[in-house]
């Protein structure tokens, strides 16, 4: 019915259209973080993947472009046949883009990695559909020109960017083709999306569809292409967009357009770029797109354009670790097919940076990422101490190995503990997020917005919302680990868990000078209150024990509290046991062993002080937005050891790591 009402209304415009044409240049992009949950990427196909092929297929004249990351592939043809079949099968109608096997942000890596990641996914797809792409998709949009070079040597013409990307550098007419760039002598073509219909498909009705579609349509037919490529997701995964595509039938609907209306005719991207030329010679500037610069920005009101993705690095410093980790690794790379797989998995994106999408906040992606960089770490085999700058902070780091541990001292943020490895678990168990106060914090809404039919029900319409039990709180300090705190008896275990005791010291954020570099000891000069003070501290790792030394020198006259944090990450927080007892939201100990047994690892971590502590563990949770709304998630445990001090103190514990009995 819908195509006849379609052909009926030609038929009164006839003599007026029969001249217009409009190129449809149709694409979606699928990818899942990498090692993510079966049951959301089962779901993901259920809902998205599988239901937009059938649909497909019911339209053999519709020609579609289509990127899928390379694991994403991978998963798809060893776990759902019927679905890996289809899609071969369609491929006549199809074109296949290239990209980054594992999904990094290809500025972000270097360029063998970039190179091989793209090469990886090429061959994937000749063996697999018979095609040799020449269209990447770029992951997140997100241009440097720096990597055309790299590209064109992959056998690369063309990539896909937004139209924000133009507008950005003052280019707002004539953006319905592609337009040619140039990097060391390598050109290569980029076609801008058109945020319109990237904002209207799937969310808006046919009608309107239509109307957008034959407003981008010429009298010099074939000039005019309308491009769109976006999300697969938001065809069935995104909130209520399934039952609107497929229950309500709007992607069929669309489809029956798109092949029923002579002005609309469907292309890939490969044949028009084979049958059009460039609008002409262009030069970007370092961009993705829009709602990207307004997440990545460090300051928005000094901010014209919002800021360029790599500030994802400087806003979430665990982001920052987590890359420059990586970078380090690849400097080291060997040729070791092993190495080189978890390198490139631990490259993935997704856990870099925070928008819409979890991202940084979900520990899961970042337990991920630990788990290939430790088993690079594991196939290189580390000296017992190195020395090196990891994070580009201009300050060495220092990484104390042991056949069981893998431990990184921060000597110039107070001598921390910043990553501690189980080497044969593949876990970092200091994965930390450091609670930070986001502009959306200020959004809190009671429930989630309803809107009209009329509204566009996009993803990034989401409100921020929070029951009034989710509290709110920002550190005043990176959440690592052995941390040096001086207080008084004002601290407790609800100003410890909020953030907000008094602290008299000033060596939590302190640079230490190393004083000893064969056996990790370090000092920093400071004060407490305002008497003069000296903090020594020292590291000595062996097998699976880490023995850590602290002593202060003062000339403080009051009694003081010296409270020692550590901040702990577990993937299973229903499975601890402290000190025999089940894991509460806020636990006391008086002590000199606290004990936590891990049944998911099947490890038990245990702390041995020389004297009695007093002990404070709560849990540390973070409120942040996702595509469903909000997630409040519990990402660490924070422990403080406490012992009362006047003037000097020499406080020392072994912590250790052993395979539990059960």
């Amino acid at each position: 019915m819908y195509c006849n009402l379609i052909r009926v209304k030609l038929a009164n415009n006839f003599w007026d259209d029969m001249m217009k044409k409009t190129k449809l240049l149709f694409g979606v992009h699928s990818h899942q973080p990498v090692d993510n949950f079966d049951e959301v990427l089962f779901g993901a196909i259920t809902k998205a993947y599988k239901p937009f092929f059938q649909t497909l297929k019911l339209f053999p004249d519709f020609k579609c472009s289509v990127h899928f990351s390379g694991w994403l592939l991978e998963f798809i043809k060893k776990n759902d046949n019927e679905l890996f079949s289809l899609m071969q099968n369609l491929s006549n109608q199809l074109e296949f883009f290239s990209g980054g096997f594992y999904e990094p942000i290809l500025a972000s890596i270097p360029s063998c990695d970039r190179i091989a990641q793209i090469q990886k996914l090429n061959s994937f797809i000749e063996e697999n559909f018979n095609q040799t792409p020449i269209g990447l998709w770029l992951t997140e949009r997100v241009w440097e020109d720096s990597i055309i070079s790299d590209l064109s040597l992959c056998g690369i013409k063309y990539v896909i960017v937004d139209d924000y990307h133009f507008i950005a550098n003052g280019i707002t007419q004539n953006l319905h083709g592609y337009y040619l760039t140039e990097n060391n002598s390598h050109k290569i073509a980029i076609f801008p999306i058109n945020k319109s219909l990237r904002y209207s498909i799937p969310f808006n009705d046919i009608d309107h569809i239509e109307k957008q579609l034959l407003s981008i349509s010429t009298t010099k037919e074939g000039d005019n292409g309308a491009i769109i490529f976006d999300d697969g997701e938001k065809f069935g995964v995104w909130p209520q967009t399934h039952d609107l595509c497929y229950t309500n039938g709007w992607l069929k609907n669309f489809f029956e357009l798109c092949t029923a209306d002579t002005i609309i005719e469907t292309q890939t991207y490969r044949e028009f770029f084979e049958t059009n030329r460039a609008l002409g010679l262009v030069y970007l500037p370092t961009l993705s797109y829009e709602e990207m610069g307004e997440w990545s920005a460090l300051d928005e009101a000094h901010s014209s354009r919002g800021g360029i993705w790599k500030n994802f690095f400087i806003k979430y410093p665990q982001s920052n670790w987590i890359h420059k980790r990586v970078l380090e690794l690849s400097k080291k790379q060997i040729n070791d097919e092993n190495f080189l797989e978890c390198l490139y998995r631990a490259e993935c994106n997704d856990v870099l940076w925070h928008g819409v999408f979890g991202g940084i906040y979900l520990p899961n992606l970042r337990d991920t990422a630990y788990r290939y960089i430790v088993e690079c770490e594991n196939i290189l085999k580390s000296k017992a101490i190195e020395i090196v700058d990891i994070d580009f902070d201009g300050h060495d780091e220092y990484k104390l190995s042991s056949s069981e541990l893998l431990c990184i001292v921060k000597p110039n943020y107070g001598a921390s503990v910043v990553e501690l490895d189980i080497r044969d678990k593949k876990f970092n168990l200091l994965n930390t997020l450091t609670r930070k106060a986001e502009k959306y914090h200020n959004q809190v809404q009671s429930k989630y917005q309803e809107q009209n039919n009329s509204e566009i029900k996009t993803i990034h319409s989401n409100v921020f919302i929070s029951g009034t039990d989710k509290q709110i709180y920002a550190d005043r300090y990176q959440k690592y680990s052995n941390l040096d705190h001086i207080s008084d008896k004002s601290l407790n275990i609800e100003n410890f868990k909020t953030n907000m005791f008094a602290e008299h010291g000033s060596f939590v954020r302190s640079p230490y000078e190393s004083i000893d570099e064969k056996r990790a000891v370090f000092k920093c000069k400071g004060k407490i209150l305002q008497s003069k003070a000296e903090l020594t501290k020292s590291y000595m790792l062996d097998k699976n024990s880490l023995i850590c030394d602290t002593r202060i020198k003062s000339e403080v006259e009051e009694s003081m509290v010296y409270a020692n944090e550590w901040n702990l990450h577990f993937a299973m927080y229903d499975m601890l046991k402290i000190n025999n007892l089940s894991l509460a939201e806020d636990m006391t100990f008086f002590t000199k062993t606290l004990s936590i047994s891990d049944s998911y690892l099947k490890k038990t971590l245990t702390f041995d002080f020389e004297d009695e502590v007093e002990v404070f563990i709560c849990k540390n949770y973070t409120l942040s937005q996702s595509e469903s709304g909000v997630d409040y998630t519990l990402q660490h445990l924070s422990l403080m050891f406490m012992r009362n001090f006047t003037k000097d103190l020499k406080f020392s514990f072994c912590f250790k790591v052993q395979n539990s009995l059960t």
